[in-house]
């Protein structure tokens, strides 16, 4: 009995650490991007003369335990840390002008989050999208550039997750993500949309029936889609 109240003790103990350096990263995290993100860009100059913070912040990362049954805290520590890893990934290349300039940024160069060492390929394409079918994500992951969604200067939290993934999707929707040319009936949207077509397109719907979903002056009537070219310039203040 005395053995079993042990490994109670210390499981829960286990959890409750885990628990505590959860809410520190998403409390640092917050105060990260509230400090070096404005409209959308990021004070990589600032950051790059004093990288402490950041460094802090993803040394927390690497210890964390997150498991997909708790979706929330799952998805909202990967999205940050996926945010942040571009951070870090640009700030170990500065000066730079786009993540394109650095062959493997996505792919192949490896960050230690969460007990693992990753790709951040694999954050947004194994560790999301792959578990959840939620196209939402394609509005909260910034990559670094320009013609991504922009980058909020909050942490994305698990009580409020839903919330901002709305948020930002219908930001974009509404936003400069599409240019409706109503004369000719032709849509032209981020290559986003052109990329990730099946996420946009499930359970047979269409592109246009998902950006009618979010946005507030409705595409009535057939329309044609096109695809505007991505800016990978850095997204730097």
């Amino acid at each position: 009995m005395k053995k079993i109240i042990v490994v109670l003790t210390v499981i829960l103990a286990s959890v409750s650490i885990q628990a505590q350096n959860l809410n520190t990263f998403f409390t640092k995290a917050d105060a990260f991007f509230k400090a070096n993100v404005t409209n959308g860009k990021v004070a990589y100059d600032n950051i790059h003369k004093d990288p402490t913070q950041l460094n802090e912040l993803l040394k927390i990362a690497e210890g964390i335990t997150v498991n997909k049954s708790d979706a929330k805290n799952y998805q909202a520590f990967w999205i940050n840390a996926y945010n942040l890893s571009v951070i870090k990934g640009l700030i170990d290349k500065y000066p730079t002008k786009s993540p394109l300039d650095h062959a493997g940024f996505f792919d192949k160069a490896k960050h230690s989050l969460a007990g693992k060492s990753i790709t951040l390929n694999d954050i947004e394409h194994k560790l999301l999208r792959a578990q959840f079918n939620d196209a939402r994500f394609h509005f909260v992951l910034v990559c670094g550039a320009v013609g991504c969604p922009p980058l909020i200067n909050k942490a994305y939290l698990p009580n409020s997750l839903n919330a901002q993934l709305e948020a930002q999707t219908k930001k974009a929707i509404n936003g400069n993500f599409i240019a409706v040319n109503a004369k000719k009936n032709r849509v032209q949207v981020s290559q986003i949309m052109e990329w990730y077509k099946e996420d946009f397109t499930m359970n047979g719907k269409s592109e246009i029936d998902f950006i009618n979903k979010y946005r507030t002056e409705k595409l009535e009537g057939k329309w044609k889609v096109g695809y505007f070219p991505y800016n990978w310039t850095i997204n730097k203040q």
